[in-house]
């Protein structure tokens, strides 16, 4: 999904999107006794300080019992100094992510729901002043599919993972697409 979404945004002339991953948290024993697959070796990770470098982001992740990954936790965690100067105010940002099943997390993963607010992802973008750009109901008809299963809201993009094996779907890959693109154009007009 994160390379349908770069794929997207990188369709948007002027716009160059970027992948990166975060820091890994587990150890590679741990990693090797759940079977994890390997992490990309093409996506280079990040590190907290060249946020500061990007005029837009769209984060990705895991849910984990309905809030974000632990990783990606971790990093907004070592973001303290940018928060504190505030150097991300005003960047729009949207997100997208993949749960096991139905009654993961899909919504509860981006915005505060219930009370597990202080852990979802778009608290972290209100923190830093971030403009959250949801993605509502601009993927138009698959916003509406109900002839298969589909993740996602108009939150953002979104897939089921299942126990891990099973891969986005054609419908899935293009509302993450259409994200990539609609999240460029909207950060190039307010960077212009």
């Amino acid at each position: 999904m994160a390379r349908e979404v770069q794929r997207g945004a990188n369709t948007v002339q002027g716009v160059e999107a970027t992948l990166w991953q975060v820091p890994e948290t587990l150890s590679s024993l741990i990693l090797k006794k759940m079977k994890a697959p390997p992490k990309p070796s093409d996506v280079p990770e990040i590190k907290p300080e060249q946020l500061v470098e990007a005029d837009g982001f769209i984060f990705g992740f895991p849910s984990r019992f309905g809030v974000m990954a632990a990783q990606f936790k971790a990093f907004f965690d070592a973001t303290a100094d940018l928060w504190a100067s505030q150097a991300l105010a005003g960047k729009p940002a949207g997100i997208f992510w993949s749960t096991g099943f139905h009654g993961g997390g899909q919504e509860l993963t981006a915005f505060p729901l219930y009370t597990l607010c202080r852990l979802t992802a778009i608290t972290q973008l209100a923190h830093h002043g971030m403009l959250f750009v949801p993605l509502g109901y601009t993927f138009g008809s698959g916003m509406f599919e109900m002839n298969e299963v589909k993740g996602g809201s108009s939150y953002g993009a979104g897939t089921y993972a299942a126990d891990g094996t099973r891969e986005p779907t054609e419908l899935e890959l293009q509302q993450a697409f259409h994200q990539g693109k609609y999240v460029a154009e909207i950060t190039k007009k307010l960077t212009n």
